[in-house]
């Protein structure tokens, strides 16, 4: 699974909408479904948000782990 399938699955399972996350990223809905579909590639300044928002590790989205946990906040 991609980095863009990923986010969209944990976001469909928090059941969070794709216009909240782009709120919460401060961007347009259609900039952050463009992301999900893979259409334009995700600026990594992003990725600590959105693991925040998802409660899930950056190494989980990229496909590094398969652990879902984020790490411990320092």
């Amino acid at each position: 699974m991609y980095y863009n399938e990923k986010m969209a699955w944990e976001r469909n399972c928090k059941n969070i909408t794709q216009k909240e996350m782009a709120q919460k990223l401060g961007i347009k809905q259609q900039q952050y479904a463009r992301y999900e579909k893979g259409i334009n590639i995700m600026p990594i300044t992003y990725l600590p948000k959105i693991c925040e928002i998802l409660e899930v590790s950056s190494d989980y989205i990229i496909g590094l782990t398969t652990k879902k946990e984020p790490y411990p906040k320092k």
